[in-house]
């Protein structure tokens, strides 16, 4: 059988939330048989290999021995088709990875540059690749995208740091065309991390400059009256299968840190079930768009593996509104996942499947291409000029 590595932790500020998935993933592998490699990265970015990696009470107790597990290298000139991890020194143990299992979350690993290392070592891993996951790591893209596809979403405003530091009073002006009142969020971060609202303009100035500590870019978007959260997992890479619609029930102003992972055991766990509504309540053709319209970003975006989709819904108006694609949710949604019929021993079988199927897909395809080029040039051909 195949060795899984899964990676997780790394330098984000949802390091922690990484952690949790990453030691749900590993325990249903292991339960289904499967051989697993947990590979830890620290908030300083020391990779850790070590079977007691696996076990949640290393982390709860605070004791990591960097300099104990910190003792693999990554074998570059070995990593073909696969990772090849070698312990120092003049006899070192040598570690394969057949598959990666990434649970990763935000940036430096859900964002495609954990992703890119995949690709370029050429091995096969579970879920978006590179482009999707940049692209949906990214609020600002998305939602030009959806703009772009007439998908409907909230009214926005970009704001770049360098942006803000130089032309504040227009940036204002521009946000002056938004109706009151706003969310603000840093571009490229998840979990509500950072994220505000603003009834005000000493309010929206202080909090955009919370969100520019977490990200060089912060989007301003209109506040969805009557606000129903509703979300929709999707799989599978061609043949798409979507999920029951999650509601979330929140007191606060917007689903935040503490409602997703603290208050009640967290809602994006799973645990917080007084908080969570599933099958949404929702009549049946609203339902029926909403899904489908998961399936159309889904595909958008280039999502392979899994994804969530999220929605706003205007109760009121009878509305709603595309929001955030997160491209590895946080323990993979396994309860709603439980609720639509798939138990997750066989979602991480499903994930395995679709990370193989898009590794042969990708194996047909030619990178090659054979050019005259070099033939016909010589060094006192080429120049600056002739380039």
């Amino acid at each position: 059988m195949k060795t899984i590595g899964v990676f997780f932790g790394s330098r984000a500020p949802e390091h922690d939330v990484s952690i949790v998935t990453g030691q749900l993933i590993i325990s249903g592998l292991k339960e289904l048989g499967y051989k697993v490699i947990p590979v830890y990265i620290t908030k300083k970015g020391e990779w850790l290999i070590d079977n007691k990696l696996s076990a949640i009470e290393t982390f709860r107790k605070g004791k990591i021995d960097v300099g104990k597990w910190a003792n693999y290298n990554l074998d570059l000139d070995a990593s073909k088709e696969k990772l090849v991890f070698r312990k120092k020194g003049v006899f070192g143990k040598e570690i394969t990875v057949d598959i990666v299992f990434p649970a990763f979350h935000g940036q430096n690993g859900e964002d495609g540059t954990f992703q890119g290392l995949c690709e370029m070592l050429n091995v096969p891993y579970v879920g978006c690749d590179t482009t999707a996951s940049a692209v949906a790591m990214d609020k600002i893209l998305t939602k030009l995208l959806y703009v772009a596809q007439k998908i409907p979403t909230t009214k926005f405003v970009q704001v770049t740091s360098k942006a803000w530091e130089e032309n504040r009073s227009s940036i204002l002006k521009e946000i002056k065309n938004l109706k009151i009142p706003l969310i603000i969020k840093p571009t490229r971060l998840g979990s509500s991390i950072g994220i505000s609202k603003a009834t005000n303009t000493k309010e929206l100035e202080f909090a955009i400059e919370v969100a520019l500590h977490y990200d060089p870019k912060v989007v301003v978007e209109e506040v969805v009256e009557n606000l129903m959260d509703i979300t929709c997992c999707v799989i599978g890479n061609d043949d798409l299968i979507p999920s029951l619609l999650q509601e979330s029930v929140f007191q606060s102003d917007f689903f935040s840190y503490e409602d997703k992972y603290i208050k009640e055991g967290g809602a994006q766990l799973g645990r917080a079930q007084q908080s969570l509504v599933i099958p949404a309540r929702l009549d049946e053709k609203t339902t029926k768009e909403i899904r489908a319209a998961a399936i159309e970003i889904y595909r958008l975006i280039g999502c392979s593996g899994i994804a969530r989709v999220d929605f706003l819904f205007d109760k009121k108006a009878k509305r709603w509104f595309a929001n955030e694609i997160n491209t590895l949710p946080g323990t993979l949604y396994h309860h709603l996942w439980k609720k639509s019929g798939l138990e997750f021993g066989e979602l991480l079988k499903r994930l395995i499947g679709y990370a193989e199927e898009k590794f042969r897909v990708k194996k047909n395809i030619t990178y090659t291409f054979e050019s005259s080029i070099l033939t016909q040039a010589s060094s006192n051909k080429l120049s600056l000029k002739g380039v």
